[in-house]
């Protein structure tokens, strides 16, 4: 008799700010875009992994991937490389935390009669054995698609206090299944070290499978205020293209809660099974520094570096150099990491606290809690490479066949010298044409654009001079990428 297909859809959480892994991570490049393990991001590594789960009794089906609206041309960029994958980008105004979002998901995966597994996943997480990774999921999509709710744990290697635990109990069912007797907070050093003797308790991973329908109704019976909320902002979403935007203004009714406290948590002992499958593929959630360094490729002294370094009598230490040469003698058990604009150094074993550091950023309003110096744009990139009294330098990228909005700014002008490639350049109702080595001047208050309609990249100088220089400073009129109401460029 011929197995019954099991139709899934992966589910990617891609929000989160990863404030301790500042200054690599920053809100407007959050840690999941960034390549922390080997040659992918930790977004396209939770992408690709949960496009290999086929089977012949499971089919994979379109990805959604919920993240929040300033991130989509960062998503779609890096799924660019990733041709036979489809997705659909759930795009939040605001974060609401991941029991909104995983509705959401659920919401779009019945909208249109059907009812899969879904695979949910963190875009933040490594897995170092695929293939434990693939034969642990598949196990937990065929519990699943009997409608219990399946959790995946990870057994613990040492006493942590900075995950949650779960509790099994029972006999290991045919999918290697344990029933969850209960959730346990994250402990003290002392009660997580008899969670790790006791052999009962595991990591909360944060991976979740379970069926659509099975979600919203379990929701429905913990946290009908949280389904209600997101089911009036998902039953008003403008869908654009890819991007699937639910009402931002009923959106912000929605209560914030997490997966674990909205349902999981509560489970055990109600009528909503939940299973326990352990995942031993050599997971980490790189949630800090310390985190990077477990999972890297360590040397005869247990450093790990990368970018220009020189090393001499280090020991146990994490060094990540962006931009310059960074050397060491004599240190041991430090991060350092080096970007253009900040500098990261911390005791290894006080990485967690490093988020103390970006809340000291926040209530200074500095820029480096959000942007690096490089900031990635629709169009291109560009990267602001001197700043001083009334004046800012940017060196500009634009891809070919892109263009900046139309737009004006009311407190600079602009200078702009092109270096490479040709600029197709709107000022006022002038349009004109620039070549290597041409510039142009923007008076303040004029109505601008500047345009490649090559074929290859072009790259600009651009002089700002004026009283106010921040990015907040412009005003669109047209835009390709639907940023009108956006204040920066």
């Amino acid at each position: 008799m011929a197995k019954s297909l099991i139709n899934i859809t992966p589910v990617i959480l891609s929000g989160g700010s990863g404030s301790r892994l500042w200054p690599l991570s920053r809100r407007g490049f959050p840690k999941q875009f960034l390549v922390l393990s080997g040659t992918d991001s930790l977004f396209q590594q939770a992408t690709n992994r949960l496009s290999h789960l086929s089977a012949t009794d499971i089919v994979v089906g379109e990805t959604l991937i919920v993240t929040n609206e300033e991130h989509r041309f960062l998503v779609l960029d890096q799924l660019r490389e990733f041709t036979k994958i489809s997705a659909s980008l759930l795009l939040e105004p605001e974060g609401r935390n991941t029991a909104p979002a995983l509705t959401l998901a659920a919401l779009q995966a019945v909208s249109g009669g059907e009812d899969p597994v879904l695979v949910v996943t963190p875009a933040d997480q490594t897995v170092q054995n695929g293939e434990a990774f693939t034969k642990a999921l598949q196990n937990s999509i065929r519990v699943a698609a009997t409608g219990a709710i399946v959790i995946l744990g990870i057994k613990p290697d040492k006493p942590e206090t900075g995950f949650g635990y779960i509790k099994r109990e029972g006999q290991a069912g045919s999918n290697t299944e344990y029933d969850v007797a209960k959730f346990a907070e994250k402990p003290d050093y002392q009660t997580a070290k008899s969670y790790c003797a006791s052999g009962s308790y595991l990591w909360n991973s944060g991976m979740f499978v379970v069926r659509a329908s099975v979600w919203l109704k379990a929701l429905k019976h913990f946290r009908a205020d949280i389904l209600q909320c997101t089911s009036n902002a998902f039953s008003s979403s403008v869908r654009d293209n890819q991007f699937i935007r639910p009402d931002a203004t009923l959106f912000a009714n929605i209560p914030s809660e997490s997966i674990d406290y909205a349902v999981m948590e509560k489970c055990p002992g109600s009528d909503f099974p939940i299973k326990m499958i352990s995942l031993d593929a050599g997971w980490n959630d790189l949630g800090a520094w310390d985190a990077v360094w477990q999972v890297g490729q360590q040397d005869a002294n247990g450093n790990v570096s990368s970018g220009d370094t020189i090393i001499e009598h280090t020991s146990n230490t994490l060094i990540n150099a962006s931009h310059r040469l960074v050397s060491t003698v004599g240190v041991n058990n430090l991060v350092i990491i080096e970007t253009a604009d900040a500098v990261l150094v911390a005791d290894r074993g006080m990485s967690q606290d490093v988020k103390k550091i970006v809340s000291q950023l926040e209530s200074q309003k500095r820029e480096e809690r959000i942007l690096h110096r490089k900031v990635s744009r629709p169009w291109g990139w560009y990267d602001t490479i001197d700043v001083g009294e009334r004046f800012k330098v940017k060196r500009i990228q634009v891809n070919p066949g892109a263009s900046l909005s139309l737009q004006k700014h009311t407190k600079r002008a602009e200078h702009w010298v092109v270096v490479r490639g040709t600029a197709e350049v709107t000022c006022g109702d002038k349009v004109i044409t620039l070549h290597e080595n041409e510039s142009t001047f923007i008076p303040l208050g004029e109505t601008h654009r500047l345009a490649n309609t090559g074929n290859t990249s072009l790259e600009i100088i651009e002089v700002q001079s004026g009283t106010y220089l921040g990015e907040d400073d412009i005003v669109r009129y047209k835009d390709s990428y639907g940023r009108i109401e956006e204040g920066n460029v």
